[in-house]
């Protein structure tokens, strides 16, 4: 007997499925989302059917969902399109069905690596809410993934995902698009109005100052002050979000997406104080002294220098002040300052021949940015080997997989001068200035990793035009005003002593968390620092308050 097959257009309403919009038609698939339909003669169709790997087409079904289907993760805005703005890179984002779909893929291991310490930082339930996503119960969903995650919203964007190279599906076959669902959870609930002010019932009556309002500084304020401690945040720059606000361009991560999330946290009763510049302008005894706890969230800002010769050349910046004055430049206050740490002149990419020295997330947002700038070309200087396409031996699962990917900047790149920007195994030996110190070219050498190290190879010397150098080579440690003024102990690497787990100083009641703690790291982990310190502080907090009444009885005895 022959079957009619429709092809549909459907949406999964909270924890029912539908057809809407029906059209005859013959199966197409388009592009890689999986195509879906429903027989016309049954007048109980009403779940979509999906086309399965082997030709099938059956219900969603997520009992062999990781056999099923297979991983269609959300493409980005077009690069010819998106380079023309400075809107985020992420689509609209799949359909209900294909959602489902992907989040059938979830194998919910007996042993979810994805949500250990080699997949995701905070340990976020992801077999949980990838499954109440399947069956259509997003503010479940919601709950769950706000229980380990402070902003989901953030890592659902700028997180490299972690928890997908160690998925167990990617042991076999791709991983889950984690990432992409979680996105998906938290945007919907913001746009239900299921994420509202949590104010928190009762005050205990101690005084905590974070210093730093990066992610460490708003997932530890968040913390305490759902725990009933009166928090206030302390940030020098103009507004809250620390690297957030400045260090992530727009494109990456809206800054109405961080806005939002602090005036939430505002509305829950946290203070915060901007153009605050602690240790410089505010005395931080002062601040100490005033406070029960001190939490230092600084972050890692000193940035790694390249000191070879021709260094004083204009034309040469370092990753953050390019990406925070480009910042600045798109939020410019109405009197039209610009107000930063570093000098007030905008560097402009535009025209010129660009190279940035470094990878990473850093130096793809220099290169992104650079593109929206217009430059007459970009050049990525990268120090290591090209990585393999496929893991190593030495890179098993479930580490990180170290192998060649193409990242939204080095796309962009592609899109529009039709080559890939990264040139690997190469060191810059010398940057050359113009008669008026102007940088017009980069000489640089080629290396190979030996078990000595890294050396140089003879006669490959190349000399590269350029007129703007972005040195995106990472950051070293915190800066130190604050740490020299109290005293606080430094480790081999001059970031903050404080055991993780603990994360008190060497002085009473100063706590240090994120990257000023651990060095330079991943958003997520910064997250888990701020949880962290948060229940350090709180119990520091509570042993206080036993130790004064206990001392008051005492006295009262007397």
């Amino acid at each position: 007997m022959s079957i009619t097959i429709k092809r549909v257009r459907s949406r999964i309403l909270d924890n029912t499925s539908h057809f809407v919009g029906v059209q005859r038609r013959s199966i197409v698939l388009a592009g890689k989302k999986h195509e879906t339909w429903r027989d016309e003669k049954s007048d109980n169709d009403n779940l979509p059917k999906v086309k399965r790997r082997d030709g099938s087409f059956a219900e969603i079904d997520k009992t062999r969902g990781f056999i099923d289907y297979y991983r269609n993760a959300d493409p980005y805005r077009d690069p010819l399109e998106r380079v023309f703005d400075w809107s985020e890179i992420n689509s609209s984002g799949h359909d209900p069905v294909e959602r489902s779909v992907q989040a059938a893929r979830c194998m919910d291991c007996g042993t979810p690596f994805c949500q250990t310490h080699t997949g995701c930082p905070i340990n976020n339930l992801i077999p949980e809410w990838n499954d109440l996503v399947f069956k259509g119960a997003w503010h479940d969903a919601i709950d769950r993934l706000h229980k380990t995650n402070n902003f989901p919203e953030f890592t659902g964007r700028v997180c490299p995902a972690p928890c997908e190279g160690a998925c167990v599906a990617g042991l076999i076959d791709s991983p889950i698009t984690i990432k992409n669902i979680e996105y998906a959870i938290i945007e919907r609930a913001w746009s239900e109005g299921w994420v509202k002010p949590r104010i928190p019932q009762y005050r205990t009556g101690m005084n905590v100052a974070v210093v730093g309002s990066g992610p460490a500084g708003l997932a530890a304020a968040d913390c305490l002050n759902q725990k009933g401690h009166k928090v206030t945040v302390y940030e020098r720059e103009d507004r809250i979000g620390g690297l957030l606000m400045y260090g992530i361009p727009n494109m990456k991560l809206d800054k109405e997406t961080v806005q939002r999330r602090v005036d939430l946290l505002a509305e829950e009763g946290i203070e915060f104080v901007t153009n605050a510049n602690i240790g410089t302008d505010i005395d931080v005894q002062d601040l100490r002294a005033a406070n029960d706890a001190l939490i230092l969230t600084v972050g890692a800002t000193k940035p790694r220098d390249l000191p070879v010769p021709g260094r004083s050349a204009k034309g040469i910046h370092f990753a953050m002040e390019f990406l925070t004055k480009n910042q600045k430049r798109l939020m410019l206050t109405k009197e039209g300052n610009l107000q930063s740490n570093w000098a007030n002149e905008f560097v402009s990419a535009e025209g010129k021949d660009v190279i940035v020295i470094g990878g990473g997330d850093t130096g793809t947002d220099c290169i992104g940015t650079s593109m929206r700038h217009r430059c007459r070309s970009l050049v990525n200087f990268e120090l290591l080997p090209q990585p393999p396409p496929t893991r190593a031996s030495t890179n098993p699962w479930p580490q990180w997989p170290k192998i060649f990917g193409v990242d939204y900047g080095h796309g962009e790149v592609r899109a529009v001068f039709g080559n890939d920007p990264r040139q690997y195994s190469v060191m810059t030996s010398k940057f050359i200035g113009d008669d008026e110190g102007n940088l017009k070219a980069i000489e640089t050498v080629g290396v190979e990793v030996t078990p000595d190290g890294i050396k140089t190879i003879p006669n490959t010397e190349k000399v590269w035009p350029c007129q703007l150098a972005i040195l995106a080579m990472g950051f070293v440690s915190p800066e130190h005003d604050i740490s020299s003024e109290l005293k606080l102990e430094l480790d081999q690497r001059e970031n903050l002593m404080a055991p993780y787990g603990d994360y008190r100083t060497s002085v009473e009641g100063v706590f240090a968390a994120g990257d000023c703690r651990r060095g330079q790291s991943l958003v997520v982990w910064a997250i888990n620092e701020g949880r962290g310190v948060a229940d350090s502080v709180d119990t520091y907090l509570t042993m206080k308050v036993d130790d004064s009444h206990e001392e008051g009885s005492f006295v009262g005895a007397l």
